[in-house]
């Protein structure tokens, strides 16, 4: 081969290279960022045409699919309506909208190709898309909100193995057959991933956590548990202004002692509550297979609605270590909390889909549980699952008992609205069964009228887990 030849033969090759390159950047790296552009008029023309998979419940429930509409196109249909509204979501193809799992999990539902296929153009002119599996429960969901009897709040269910979501409810709801209906007890705000609640006392497993982990304290560690107490410079006093007196930390998670935890917290040291505020996942989105925009982060604001970074020096710690001092979460990232405890330390990364399968019934795609971090050893896991369980045995939690079978759980109730509205916001986390943990839950209610979290959240919470396992789950 002659040099010219050579040469030609290196610039053809470049120029293929380039061409693989530049289309394999929207085809493939970027393919989700162009197909979901709303100015992408052709992607839309397309998506009309595209009859999308189905969405599956765990036991085999269809929750979306579509049907066949005017001109070859396709629209969606959602057979349970308001029963998984927020969780599946909705699409729009001929208005580029989507929502839930409809977006998060949309390439796998239009059978989107990728690899050189993509490059080269799709293969199947008229696609059909993969159904997705979740691994949502719709008996244990209608439970959850039969529980909260129209009342506005959040279910949130998990199996702490996998990572698994069960149960994710939010009141209001919402039609997702017809998303833009207005109305009274109408919403398509995901109170589960994002609302901004204070968790109160839940909060105290954390606070638990990094003290008895970070090697500071024990379960039998003995801290005075007088009211009021001076914390940051301001009086804080226990419920019903309470003094215990020296008292174990075991004992002052049964029974929710403010003023012993605040003084852990504050003992602890803001640093180390950070560490383990990231590890259970606060400060962050959690990884949910979920649109990114309709899931918030749980941290601490200031009293102007401001965030504040990890570990601010104006962090009120003793506060936030009893689930107080603007600290704002998420009913997902309590359940996560509870999940970490259930498993051992370990918190699995939470999911709702399990898998894609073509219309051959060929698995195409597994989404596999995953770790997302280890926040505790195992041992102080089985610590913290101990004073757990006696909050059910014999403290504030024991509405969320369930005869033979060992629940772990904490209950919170936080003050909200304006001094003597009575307003409150009740709370109840925990798992079960304590030997092995199958179902990790957080349960709240909002704006309760003197509600507290044993009395109105814990029975929900029982009823679920109840449900649950009863299944096998």
């Amino acid at each position: 081969m002659n040099v010219p030849i050579a040469r030609l033969f290196g610039v053809i090759v470049l120029l293929f290279a380039l061409l693989v390159v530049w289309t394999s950047r929207w085809t493939v790296f970027d393919a989700g960022a162009l197909n979901n552009d709303v100015l992408n008029r052709r992607t839309l023309i397309d998506e009309l045409k595209i009859k999308r998979g189905r969405i599956i419940a765990d036991d085999g429930t269809v929750l979306a699919r579509s049907v066949p509409a005017a001109a070859g196109t396709y629209t969606r249909f959602y057979p349970t309506s308001n029963l998984f509204a927020h969780a599946v979501g909705y699409s729009i193809a001929a208005q580029g909208r989507s929502a839930g799992l409809e977006r998060s999990r949309g390439d796998a539902l239009r059978g989107v190709q990728t690899g050189l296929s993509s490059i080269f153009g799709q293969l199947t002119p008229h696609r059909v898309g993969d159904d997705v599996y979740t691994s949502l429960d719709p008996k244990a969901q209608r439970v959850a909100l039969q529980g909260l009897a129209g009342r506005a709040g959040s279910v949130v269910a998990l199996d702490p193995r996998t990572g698994a979501v069960k149960v994710m409810v939010a009141l209001p709801d919402y039609n997702n057959n017809h998303p833009d209906a207005k109305g009274v007890g109408v919403s398509t705000f995901n109170r589960a991933t994002q609302s901004g609640y204070p968790p109160g006392s839940t909060f105290k497993v954390v606070t638990a956590t990094a003290a008895i982990d970070s090697g500071e304290y024990t379960p039998n560690s003995v801290v005075n548990g007088d009211s009021p107490k001076t914390i940051s410079g301001v009086p804080l006093s226990n419920d019903l202004n309470q003094s215990f007196g020296p008292i174990t930390l075991t004992k002052a998670l049964t029974y929710s002692v403010n003023t012993v935890w605040a003084q852990v917290a504050e003992h602890v040291g803001r640093g180390t509550m950070t560490k383990y505020m990231k590890r259970f996942g606060f400060y962050a989105k959690p990884p949910l297979d979920y649109p990114p925009e309709q899931i918030a982060e749980s941290r601490p604001y200031s009293p102007t609605g401001r965030a504040y970074p990890p570990a601010s020096p104006r962090e009120d710690i003793g506060r936030i270590g009893i689930g107080q001092g603007g600290l704002a979460v998420t009913p997902l990232q309590m359940a996560m909390v509870a999940s970490a405890v259930a498993d051992g330390g370990k918190l699995m990364t939470p999911r709702l889909a399990t898998k894609a399968v073509d219309q051959d019934g060929r698995t195409v795609q597994t989404y596999k549980p995953s770790v997302m971090s280890q926040v505790m050893s195992p041992s102080t896991a089985a610590q913290v699952t101990q004073m757990m369980k006696n909050v059910v045995e014999e403290g504030t939690g024991t509405p969320a008992q369930l005869g033979n079978i060992s629940v772990a759980g904490k209950t919170g109730t936080a003050q909200v609205g304006i001094v003597g509205s009575n307003l409150t916001q009740p709370w109840f986390i925990g798992f079960a069964p304590v030997e092995d943990p199958k179902v990790a839950v957080a349960v709240t209610v909002e704006r309760s009228q003197g509600g507290f979290g044993g009395t109105v959240a814990a029975p929900i919470a029982k009823q679920v887990i109840q449900t649950l396992l009863s299944e096998g789950q």
